[in-house]
């Protein structure tokens, strides 16, 4: 059975959809915000929150999975060190959506895909390393 196999085809070719979700997941990684049309942040939080899990994971081969994806390697070393740690006690739900209003070229709906944590991980660190000293 085929239920549920669906995605949005974002009116592009396959290899032009994948490598610009694979684009904006970088992006998104790198910057951990970035402002996006809704139909394409909702296609590319799940490929998003897979690269955190992976990270999450460690090991040579999932660092090869992630490398499909993730076009840096400044980025695949973010993933797999700073974001590993800062999402290590969350089970999963690592980005969030927000509806920002509409685009005036073109009135569409656009939303900013964010990390969660963005600028709480560096303050729950300095405090933790304060209260160490």
């Amino acid at each position: 059975m085929r239920h549920k196999k669906g995605q949005r085809k974002l009116q592009r070719t396959t290899s032009h959809r994948l490598a610009m979700l694979s684009n904006m997941v970088t992006s998104l990684l790198q910057h951990e915000r970035i402002e996006t049309t809704i139909p394409k942040a909702k296609e590319a939080r799940p490929i998003a929150e897979r690269m955190i899990t992976l990270g999450k994971r460690g090991g040579l081969s999932n660092v090869r999975l992630a490398a499909r994806t993730v076009r840096s390697k400044a980025v695949l070393t973010k993933v797999f060190g700073e974001l590993a740690k800062r999402f290590a006690e969350r089970k999963g739900g690592y980005t969030r959506i927000t509806r920002t209003g509409f685009r005036r070229g073109d009135a569409a709906q656009m939303a900013i895909l964010e990390l969660v944590d963005r600028g709480e991980g560096n303050e729950k660190q300095e405090a933790a390393e304060e209260k160490d000293e």
